[in-house]
């Protein structure tokens, strides 16, 4: 399945460095530099953090043709993108960093003019099973062609307060506590909820409350979402996890309370990890950086995971004691649907990313979207692929792949009468 995200995109700028002493003219902080680290904002870090989660996502936004914009092309080469040209020059937030705090912030860039959608943009949207827009009032999502092409996806909404109107019909539009207010005129979050709703015609409104999580209205009695609590020094970056993280639950067909609470649950989990500032392109894979850059051992195995047994515990035990470090590929909800039909699987994907994650043996989980992991093997390049069961390591089609990089792939013992098949059949 298709994500694309549609909105503006910002190019985002960590000087770090430390300050222990104040300038000799005025109260302020000396920073010594040590570090300068940039990163996509906006839209662009909305469609980087999906694909770092192995989704199927296409960016599509405008970037002008400045030495800004060709340095957040280079920090969007991983992620697929279909760029237009932006009239304005490339918006750039700049912060000066001391440990975890930011004491200052700089803007540059922007400015009046908006861009306008080509028609290679507007047939990126058209192929997306759910578009998110993630508007940062720069314009793009003013263009009239755009909104009538939205108009024809289901659509997640994230505004800003400089931005129009959702498209009328939105599945779910997400504004924050601040922005709530702003758009209806109410202080209180579960009246601006009611309102809004109206206002936009949307399915759905979440506001979301930082630490007091969100509340979500899709018709009839609002709901309320605990956030995990997590200490929060910058909670830059959390809006866009959240945002990225609903959109692709929704298209993957999770109810709309557990989309949320997933969402909340994985910016509270961004902001523990250090939010946009602790970013990297390849997050996902950072354990794994570690490991290899010790000269270290990657291990990796797939599978759909659907009711964990006793089978798959002995599986990934073996695999991890073939090197240091253990990474599940794991099938996506719709992956297993097309492999094992439409009752499977019987555990949601979140879930079952959970209780992997919380097995001593695993140390990081990738979920893919295609029904063979090759994909998602070439990016992580493991030194050692490991399948279970009755197979010959000559008859696995990845064996080829895992051997053009110089790996090996190793097949460890079938534990026959431990299958999650076998399980469903006994029950019934």
């Amino acid at each position: 399945m298709k994500l694309v995200v549609v909105g503006d995109s910002l190019l985002d700028v960590d000087v770090l460095g430390t300050a222990e002493r104040l300038c000799p003219d005025a109260p302020a902080p000396v920073l010594d530099v040590e570090e300068e680290r940039a990163r996509p904002g906006g839209a662009g870090l909305a469609a980087a953090l999906a694909a770092a989660d192995g989704v199927d996502v296409t960016l599509v936004t405008a970037v002008a043709d400045d030495e800004d914009g060709r340095r957040l092309r280079d920090e969007l080469a991983g992620v697929r993108s279909v760029l237009g040209p932006s009239p304005t020059p490339t918006p750039v937030k700049t912060r000066l960093r001391c440990g975890d705090q930011s004491i200052a912030r700089l803007d540059r860039g922007g400015g009046p003019g908006a861009p306008h959608a080509t028609d290679d943009m507007l047939d990126a949207v058209l192929e997306a099973d759910c578009v998110l827009v993630s508007d940062y009032g720069r314009g793009l999502v003013r263009d009239e062609r755009l909104r009538g092409v939205l108009a024809r996806r289901p659509v997640v909404w994230d505004p800003h307060p400089r931005g129009p109107a959702p498209v009328p019909g939105a599945r779910l539009v997400t504004p924050n506590a601040a922005e709530a207010k702003a758009f209806s005129g109410h202080a209180d979050p579960m009246d601006a909820l009611e309102a809004l709703r109206a206002q936009w015609r949307a399915r759905a409104v979440v506001v979301t409350l930082g630490a007091d999580g969100a509340l979500l209205h899709g018709g009839g009695t609002p709901v309320a979402v605990p956030a995990p609590r997590v200490p929060v020094v910058d909670p830059c970056g959390a809006g866009d996890r959240f945002a990225a993280t609903v959109a692709v639950r929704l298209m993957r067909g999770a109810a709309m309370d557990d989309a949320v609470a997933d969402a909340v649950t994985s910016a509270a989990e961004f902001l523990r990890g250090g939010g946009a500032s602790g970013y990297r392109p390849d997050d996902r894979l950072s354990s794994v950086d570690v490991v290899r850059a010790r000269g270290g051992t990657i291990v990796a195995t797939g599978g759909c995971f659907d009711l964990l047994h006793a089978g798959h515990v002995r599986t990934l035990r073996a695999a991890r004691s073939l090197g240091d470090c253990l990474v599940v590929c794991l099938n996506s909800d719709a992956s297993v649907r097309r492999l094992k039909g439409p009752d499977r699987p019987v555990t949601k994907e979140q879930d079952r990313v959970e209780v992997l994650r919380a097995l001593g043996c695993v140390d990081d989980v990738v979920v893919f979207e295609d029904d063979t992991p090759e994909r998602v093997l070439a990016a992580l390049r493991p030194d050692v692929w490991v399948k279970g069961g009755d197979y010959t390591a000559e008859s696995l089609p990845e064996a080829e792949l895992v051997e053009g990089w110089g790996g090996r792939t190793v097949v460890v013992p079938y534990h026959r009468g431990r299958s999650t098949t076998e399980m469903l059949s006994r029950r019934g």
